[in-house]
């Protein structure tokens, strides 16, 4: 409740009204349960294969096909608006809210004001919940359909509140942004960020390759976060069994990764093993 207090001051010096604050806070509550799942995320503990197998299945891919038989027109037109390949945004909808079944339950305000509240990551997540707050003020989004994720996303692709703000678009015209009950608007709005965040459209994004044993540690990235060592792909050719089979051009850049190296203590694995690209 003293949190709450001082958040207020900062909230109504970043411009959000009070009636805003206290009508949308005033009954957030503080969730444990969103610490411990902020500690314990599958992607720091489970290895690829267990990751994948998790989240992929025959049953999923068969109603990501049946989803788009039923909005043929709509995705289409997403796919050529943005320049976006439909299988990247079905795929992304897929992992993120099996195609909308698993929206999240948790109060947004909550858990933002929870993880606010927490120390480990207090900047990024005030921040987050400032401008969810501005986006209620401003009437661009409802505080009623604020449930989804424990870590604050929200609708069919799990957006942040930055997200919803910077790439988000009203694609339906209907004036109100819906990316929880509007396939026209989550679409367009995740073919938007994701355009506008740098995807090209038929460039290779990774392949799956079998290293040599003789490759050099420094070469190997575990984190996606933070990629060194980039070099041109002919550069890697001669560290990758599977090279022929890839068909890659030689000029572009490109890294290697190791996802499982620091999940699996102990490992000195360098399988699996992907070339990644910009």
């Amino acid at each position: 409740e003293n949190w709450k207090k001082n958040f207020k001051k900062i909230a109504l010096k970043n411009n959000i009204s009070e009636a805003t604050f206290d009508l949308v806070m005033s009954n957030t509550k503080y969730l444990p349960n969103v610490i411990k799942y902020d500690r314990y995320q599958p992607e720091f503990y489970e290895d690829t294969k267990t990751y994948i197998s998790k989240r992929t299945s025959d049953k999923k891919v068969k109603i990501g096909k049946q989803l788009y038989i039923d909005n043929l027109s709509l995705i289409n037109s997403v796919e050529n608006e943005f320049n976006i390949e439909k299988e990247l945004l079905l795929s992304l909808m897929g992992i993120e809210t099996n195609f909308g079944k698993y929206l999240g339950k948790m109060d947004i305000i909550s858990s933002l004001a929870t993880l606010s509240f927490d120390k480990r990551r207090r900047d990024f997540f005030s921040s987050e919940l400032l401008i969810l707050l501005k986006l209620i003020d401003d009437k661009i989004i409802d505080p009623k359909t604020l449930f989804g994720s424990w870590a604050g996303a929200y609708g069919n692709f799990q957006f942040m509140p930055s997200t919803i703000k910077s790439y988000a678009i009203d694609y339906d015209k209907n004036n109100i942004i819906e990316l929880k009950h509007s396939l026209n608007d989550s679409l367009a709005s995740a073919a938007n960020y994701i355009n506008k965040i740098g995807w090209k459209n038929k460039e290779p994004c990774y392949y799956k390759i079998t290293l040599k044993d003789d490759i050099p540690d420094k070469y190997l990235n575990t984190s996606a976060r933070k990629i060194t060592n980039k070099k041109k792909v002919i550069f890697f050719k001669k560290y990758i069994t599977n090279f022929e089979n890839l068909n890659i051009k030689n000029d572009i850049n490109s890294a290697i990764i190791i996802p499982d190296k620091d999940i699996i203590p102990g490992s000195s694995t360098t399988s699996p093993a992907y070339i990644i690209f910009e």
